[in-house]
């Protein structure tokens, strides 16, 4: 991990391969062709990673202190739960957001949209140390409907969410479990069965592995497809 020169960590992201920079070309994101599967022996790495395909990118929201501003942060995200509906998030123990979070024990996830992924990157490349994050970003904050907290108003989803227990993991991060109390959606993000309609906006995703961003691409498949059921959204 690398610092800045006011101390604060940052990521250390893999430059760019030429087969990656050849998929960009390619229009790889999104396009109709058909990528093969890739074939031949199994290899192992150098160094060991969480070498994984695209992961929710999200904005993670919550109050700040009595004297600061209010914290937005880009976390690892994913589901506990669908009934009762429960979320996960690990934070580093060096970031701002995760003090925050112990003391207020609620957040939002705001889930952004590919026209936002500048802004995504500035939350996600700068400290809450620095200043005011949404101001930095040039982003619009609202207020949660159930809980303590504010939200990003650009973002089409926004879960709200409140801890209800916490893991201690070594060397340096915390794993908070929370209760999802509201989700609140743009209208034509979901149907009205509250049912996600994933190409109604241009979601985006985290690869671990290669540090990009890629939208979802085209459907192909669903769950519950080898047994015949369409009724499972989580």
């Amino acid at each position: 991990m690398t610092r800045t020169p006011d101390g604060i960590p940052r990521r250390v992201f893999l430059k760019q391969t030429s087969a990656f920079s050849l998929l960009a070309g390619m229009g790889a994101v999104g396009c109709s062709r058909t990528v093969q599967r890739p074939t031949g022996p199994h290899l192992p790495l150098l160094e060991p990673g969480p070498m994984l395909p695209p992961v929710p990118a999200v904005l993670l929201t919550v109050d700040g202190p009595p004297d600061g501003p209010d914290e937005i942060s880009v976390v690892w995200t994913f589901v506990v739960n669908g009934d009762p509906p429960q979320i996960g998030i690990s934070v580093g123990d060096e970031h701002v957001a995760g003090a925050l979070i112990a003391a207020h024990r609620e957040f939002v996830l705001n889930v952004p949209t590919a026209d936002i992924v500048d802004a995504f990157d500035k939350v996600d490349m700068n400290s809450g140390r620095a200043g005011d994050k949404f101001e930095m970003a040039g982003l619009t904050r609202g207020r949660a409907i159930r809980i303590a907290a504010p939200t990003v108003e650009e973002a089409p989803i926004h879960v709200e969410c409140r801890v209800f227990d916490t893991i201690e993991v070594p060397p340096a991060r915390t794993i908070f479990l929370a209760e999802v109390l509201a989700t609140v959606v743009i209208q034509g993000t979901c149907d009205e069965t509250g049912r996600l309609i994933v190409p109604a906006a241009p979601f985006f995703g985290m690869t671990a592995g290669s540090g990009e961003f890629y939208t979802m691409g085209r459907l192909v498949g669903h769950i519950g497809q080898s047994v015949g059921r369409t009724d499972i959204k989580y």
